[in-house]
């Protein structure tokens, strides 16, 4: 079991070459949203950004992406007809995942799940969509839920699961909340086994398994039970996956990160602290 420090991010981060271009440090594609969630996709994508990926494009239903794209100049959000996420949006998704991993030469990844609906329809696609491709993905919040359904859908892919306890107790069937902390450890290691996945369980602790390595990550503050933060991380993670690195080492950075930035806004802002205030403080936590 490794304990992270910021030793974990030497090997991510290293200087650029002169002769560095746009997408070698990863195209990351987010996934989400809906007619009332809107804000999920966007934090995602700001996290990212903040995280060092080279470029960030937002996939959501037309209210959200036009919401969106408002932001911030910085965010390209393709706008889906309608107020969810259809049946006839499947080749939509799969044809644009196809196009960032051409154009980045492999160094892309995909964040799918914030604000995007649990409704059956939006779960199947969910399912087909994840069965069409093959580039990493971070797995969020209502994506957790539609792989409960089919779970041999992420076996032996480079997926990052990033469930809270509640969701972890969904996916698994099995609560861990109350469980002591060494307890909680080999749970999520025999479950990452068992999917053939990797597990990045939030919580005051967060551990990480593939099944094999565990890391555990101890940054972070009450204050940023939040939400947004878990939409923060998943951005930090997708975008350290779009470079090329494991989903162990993207979870564990991604968490880290995440954590540490939380905690140096918390400093400034206590109980007024929002996730963007985590996301203004991700520099720090870098340089």
């Amino acid at each position: 079991m490794i304990e992270t420090s910021k030793k974990i991010l030497k090997d991510i981060y290293k200087e650029r070459p002169k002769d560095a271009k746009k997408y070698d440090n990863g195209l990351l594609t987010v996934i989400g949203g809906s007619q009332f969630y809107s804000g999920s996709p966007a934090l995602s994508a700001l996290a990212a950004f903040r995280s060092g990926v080279d470029m960030v494009r937002i996939i959501a239903p037309k209210r959200a992406a036009d919401i969106i794209a408002s932001f911030s100049p910085i965010l390209a959000a393709y706008a889906l007809e309608g107020d969810w996420l259809v049946k006839e949006h499947l080749p939509t998704l799969i044809s644009m995942t196809e196009a960032a991993k051409s154009v980045s030469n492999g160094k892309t990844s995909i964040v799918i799940g914030g604000g995007i609906g649990r409704t059956e329809e939006i779960q199947e696609i969910i399912l087909e969509y994840l069965s069409g491709i093959d580039v990493p993905v971070v797995i969020d919040t209502d994506a957790i839920h539609a792989i409960v359904k089919k779970p041999s859908v992420i076996s032996g892919k480079q997926f990052l699961i990033t469930p809270n306890t509640y969701e972890f107790s969904i996916l698994t069937g099995k609560e861990i909340y109350k469980l002591p902390l060494e307890e909680k450890i080999e749970l999520v290691k025999a479950e990452a086994e068992r999917f053939k996945t990797t597990i990045l369980l939030k919580g005051a602790t967060d551990i990480i398994s593939d099944g094999k390595e565990v890391y555990i990550n101890k940054t972070g503050s009450p204050l940023i039970s939040k939400g947004g933060t878990g939409d923060t991380l998943a951005g930090i993670a997708g975008a350290i996956l779009a470079r090329g690195v494991s989903p162990i080492l993207a979870g564990s950075a991604a968490a880290f990160i995440n954590g540490m930035a939380g905690e140096l806004a918390v400093k400034k802002f206590g109980e007024a602290f929002v996730a963007t205030d985590l996301i203004d403080e991700i520099y720090n936590v870098l340089n």
